[in-house]
C-alpha cells in the first residue's frame, strides 16, 4: 500500500539526532509569604539561567526535571501541581484533543525546541517545582559550576540571561500566582 501523506506537516527526528532534557522552575516563599524563583549563576559562561539537563535512560521526562534541578541547585524538591490548561487527557478518559483546564495538574507546562546545528535538536519539557528540603552540598556533577541564588519572582526572571528562560519563568510565576496561595506546599 502506498504511503498517504498527513493533512499537518511532520518532522520526523531519530535518536541521534534530538536530546531529551528536562528543567524546571524551582519556587519557594520567602519569610513574608512572597514567591522566589532560584536562578543559576553559571561561573563558567558567566549567565544566569534555570536548572535543567539531559534525561537518563528508562527516566521520566517529571523525574528528570526533579533530579537535574536537585543536582544543579542542591534543594530536594518535589513537583508543584498547579492548576493549568493543558491538551494531556484525564487519566483513562477518552477526550477530545484540546485545550482543558486541570486542577493539580503535574504536568510539563512549556517545552523549549533548541536548534543545535549539526549537533541536532535539544528538546527541554518545563515543569514546576517547589523545594522540599535544606540545601545539600556537593551535588553538582564535576563539568558543573552553578551558584543557586533565591531572588523575588519578578527579579529573577530580569536577571535571567536569555529570552527562553525568561519565557519559560515568567509562565511559570502566571500559573503559580494565578491558581496557587502563596507557601501551600502539596
Amino acid at each position: 500500500m502506498q504511503a498517504l501523506p498527513r493533512s499537518h506537516a511532520s518532522l520526523v527526528l531519530f535518536s541521534e539526532a534530538f536530546v531529551i532534557c528536562a528543567g524546571s522552575v524551582l519556587f519557594r516563599s520567602d519569610t513574608a509569604g512572597r514567591w522566589q524563583i532560584c536562578v543559576l549563576h553559571d561561573r563558567m559562561g558567566n549567565v544566569h539561567v534555570l536548572p535543567k539537563g539531559r534525561k537518563d535512560c528508562g527516566e521520566s521526562t517529571d523525574e528528570a526535571a526533579v533530579r537535574e534541578t536537585y543536582e544543579e541547585t542542591g534543594y530536594p524538591c518535589k513537583l508543584l501541581p498547579t492548576r493549568m490548561t493543558t491538551r494531556a487527557p484525564l487519566p483513562h478518559a477518552n477526550m477530545l484533543d484540546e485545550p482543558r483546564v486541570v486542577d493539580d495538574a503535574r504536568e510539563p507546562f512549556a517545552i523549549t525546541l533548541r536548534d543545535l546545528k549539526e549537533k541536532g535538536t535539544k528538546i527541554i519539557w518545563w515543569y514546576l517545582t517547589i523545594i522540599s528540603g535544606e540545601r545539600e552540598a556537593g551535588t553538582q556533577t564535576d563539568s558543573e559550576d552553578f551558584r543557586p541564588e533565591f531572588f523575588e519572582a519578578s527579579d529573577a526572571i530580569k536577571r535571567l540571561t536569555f529570552q527562553d528562560d525568561k519565557d519559560v519563568a515568567q509562565r511559570a510565576l502566571t500559573l503559580v500566582e494565578s491558581h496557587r496561595t502563596v507557601g501551600h506546599t502539596t
